[in-house]
């Protein structure tokens, strides 16, 4: 199979490219592949409090408004050094919503997953972030992830809407069901049912309560 180049005599890498060199494909649409991963966060710190903060020991994650990441997607290299510094990254969760037209839904788990393989290239350690949109994303946004690995979901701001919970939490058990995580780390509210049923089957959930500072976790 043909891969993309990023480097073309006159042309810009205007699509980061070289994001994916050497990367390994899944999946109908191609999502760049993502190693397993089996070390669980101790901390978390938003992208946007990682680019000031000196505190490394934490792992760092995107679970905020898209616009205070997109820089990293702009100019990824930029940011490299710092995020080595930390324990770890949660890859971006790049926003998916369900009224959102498919190929822009699937253009950013692409985007996340792109990130990720250029992280682990680099020795960055990284949990896949698995975010879908509608119900057509449940199966697709599992695709380059192994299975029995460790995952991570935000469930920040999906939890108050009932539409938008029941989305969330038919699409988590989708992936759950794909993938049988070893364990599952859930950054915002948790589904006490939901989890209980988890736990039930094995599978260890680290909740991180969405904060605006510097998050902790509660183990389940």
């Amino acid at each position: 199979m043909s891969r993309v180049k990023s480097t073309r005599k006159g042309c810009r890498d205007v699509f980061n490219a070289f994001l994916v060199t050497l990367a390994r494909y899944a999946g109908l649409f191609e999502f760049p592949c993502i190693l397993a991963t089996y070390e669980l966060p101790n901390r978390l710190i938003t992208f946007s409090k990682a680019l000031s903060s000196k505190d490394y020991d934490q792992w760092v994650h995107f679970y905020e408004n898209d616009y205070l990441f997109e820089r990293l997607w702009r100019n990824p290299k930029r940011y490299l050094e710092l995020l080595k510094r930390f324990n770890g990254v949660i890859l971006p969760d790049f926003s998916l919503y369900r009224d959102m037209p498919l190929v822009m839904q699937l253009w950013n788990i692409y985007r996340s997953r792109a990130i990720g393989h250029w992280l682990q290239k680099n020795g960055v350690k990284v949990i896949p972030n698995i975010r879908y949109g509608d119900r057509r994303t449940y199966k697709v946004c599992c695709d380059g992830i192994e299975k029995h690995c460790v995952i991570a979901v935000g469930s920040h701001g999906n939890m108050h809407d009932p539409m938008d919970r029941k989305i969330f939490l038919e699409g988590l058990v989708s992936v759950v069901s794909r993938l049988e995580p070893s364990a599952i780390v859930i950054y915002g509210a948790e589904h006490k049912e939901t989890i209980a049923k988890f736990r039930t089957a094995g599978i260890q959930t680290v909740v991180f309560e969405a904060q605006r500072t510097t998050s902790h976790k509660e183990v389940v």
